[in-house]
């Protein structure tokens, strides 16, 4: 089914023969038949549209440890979505053939909100995350799929590359987020992503005062983001800007896009970030892509004892009363 119908962008204001994006920090001056740096905002005659509104390029039922999100409905499944074009470059884009237009090869299929409504009821699911490539240049398409269903619980897992206003209005419909951090230097940030640092940070602290669940992902890319220093300087800011219970993920990267130039990072060095995490104070350090024993565990802060047990996504709810650990009764920062 192709959508005939235009939808009208929600963050913009108009500059003579120009279009002023307002949706994320870039500010996109956008002409008539021309488009946004993200590629889901075209500018016509009459409006800026949300080009990409309903084009869906990815479905799948997930577990929402696959997001990562270890402290949301922990062993539950999620059903994921995914469209086309992102408001960043990353170098290194696993999901470069749907997030970067120009190079995009993958087909989109248009899908109402009550079809992709419809379609996440059927898999008796009652989660949706958007995911897969940036979901807050699609914001247009969560909102009126949030307001056709509002019993829908929605998840993102986002780049934090947001403006204020429309990061608030996304937190009110949104249940849980997953900030990718991408490295701690606006330096790295600037010339690997073609964004800055402080954007995703400011986004971080915003979506964690407005009591949206956040867990963080920090890719882990040898020579690049991987310093003990520049590590150590994130735990801090997570732990003294957030809070230290806010769950943090060091995955491991694998080469990809254009930086297959760069191998797998090592085991140990995502080990190391955990144990400096944890020296750090936080509460909740786990490692991602790849298979360790107890490093995806979740412990108790208060007795030190096992609560959830995970393998991959194999997840065994071991010692939890409710959200309490059944051992001391430490309140666990988790959403069942």
């Amino acid at each position: 089914m192709a959508n005939t119908e235009r939808v009208e962008s929600a963050f913009y204001t108009r500059d003579g023969d120009t279009y002023v994006c307002g949706l994320c920090p870039h500010g996109c001056r956008i002409r008539v038949g021309e488009y946004g740096r993200c590629g889901s905002r075209r500018g016509d005659e009459d409006m800026l549209v949300a080009y990409s509104y309903g084009k869906v390029s990815s479905l799948c039922v997930d577990p929402m440890e696959k997001k990562p999100l270890f402290h949301y409905r922990p062993g539950g499944r999620c059903f994921s979505v995914g469209s086309v074009g992102c408001n960043m470059s990353c170098r290194h884009c696993q999901n470069y053939a749907i997030s970067m237009l120009s190079s995009g090869k993958k087909r989109s299929t248009y899908k109402s909100p009550a079809e992709l409504a419809a379609m996440c009821r059927h898999e008796k699911q009652d989660v949706v995350a958007f995911t897969y490539n940036e979901p807050v240049i699609w914001f247009e398409y969560i909102r009126d799929i949030k307001r056709l269903d509002p019993d829908l619980r929605v998840v993102l897992v986002t780049n934090g590359l947001v403006n204020d206003g429309p990061l608030r209005e996304l937190c009110s419909m949104t249940d849980a987020m997953n900030i990718d951090v991408k490295g701690f230097t606006d330096e790295f940030y600037m010339r690997i992503c073609g964004a800055h640092l402080k954007d995703v940070l400011r986004s971080a602290e915003t979506v964690h005062d407005e009591g949206v669940h956040l867990e963080l992902t920090y890719l882990v890319i040898p020579s690049l983001n991987d310093s003990e220093d520049e590590i150590e300087a994130f735990c801090e800011w997570v732990r003294d800007s957030l809070s230290p219970d806010v769950p943090v993920h060091f995955t491991r990267f694998h080469p990809d896009n254009e930086m297959t130039d760069i191998q797998w990072t090592p085991v140990e060095t995502v080990l190391r970030c955990r144990e400096i995490g944890m020296g750090c104070g936080l509460n909740y350090v786990y490692v991602g892509n790849t298979l360790t024993d107890e490093a995806d565990d979740t412990f108790c802060p208060g007795c030190g004892k096992v609560v959830i047990r995970r393998l991959g996504y194999l997840v065994d709810i071991v010692g939890l009363d409710g959200c309490e650990c059944s051992s001391c009764g430490h309140r666990i920062d988790i959403k069942i």
